[in-house]
């Protein structure tokens, strides 16, 4: 029996770029768009209305930016789909915000078709769009010297869980931490799962994101 298709929503106030992105996902199998919006406004209602499995929200749209669009989706919905922020800058101030409310990563608009389908399927599984050289750069730009005091949540990490941590900001999956820890992937799961509620995050990136905001993760590594 056949899956049915990842359900996407493309927000982006251009036309061309929704009518692109379009075209690409429903080119490939096992993908399907069911809807657009061209603001941030109506990127919530549709997403609401929908209940799509992953949103490519533009950063930057009228009414309500793709920000504000993120957090609305995520804290009004029991079941919030996978999102994923598009822009145009790497170091995009905006993308930082967006990563901090709960988007599960981002993508340049520059992105070739291949990278885009990927990240639909990484986030739509649950996975996070790490790009450690981008995470620490915004890290680094938001962020001053480390706090004087290490965050709570610190103390809370067991040994292992903290190795975890250093190795999702290096942006390894859960194969690869396990191979690199020699541990059984299920564990890794385990280990992944105490991180995030230990650090009161959504998802691995947010994770990251509050290890470098608390000065358990140096900027420089």
């Amino acid at each position: 029996m056949s899956r049915p298709p990842l359900r996407v929503v493309v927000a982006d106030d251009e036309r061309m770029v929704r009518t692109a992105l379009r075209v690409i996902l429903d080119a490939e199998a096992g993908l399907e768009v069911v809807g657009e919006a061209a603001t941030g406004a109506e990127a919530v209602s549709v997403v609401r209305s929908l209940a799509p499995d992953v949103v490519l929200m533009d950063v930057r749209m009228p009414e309500i930016d793709g920000i504000r669009a993120t957090e609305q989706i995520l804290a009004t919905m029991a079941d919030p789909p996978r999102i994923v922020v598009v822009t145009t800058f790497e170091n995009d101030a905006y993308v930082y915000d967006a990563l901090r409310a709960g988007a599960s990563g981002f993508l340049l608009k520059r992105a070739d078709p291949e990278e885009l389908i990927g990240a639909v399927r990484l986030v739509a599984r649950g996975d996070s769009l790490l790009f450690p050289a981008a995470v620490r750069t915004l890290a680094a730009a938001h962020t001053s010297a480390p706090p004087p005091a290490p965050p709570a949540w610190a103390g809370r990490l067991t040994d292992r869980e903290a190795d975890v941590l250093r190795l999702m900001a290096t942006g390894l999956s859960n194969q690869e931490v396990s191979e690199r820890l020699g541990v059984g992937p299920q564990t890794v799961k385990t280990h992944v799962a105490a991180v995030l509620a230990k650090t009161g995050s959504r998802d691995r990136t947010q994770a990251v994101i509050a290890a470098y905001e608390g000065g358990f993760l140096m900027k420089k590594d």
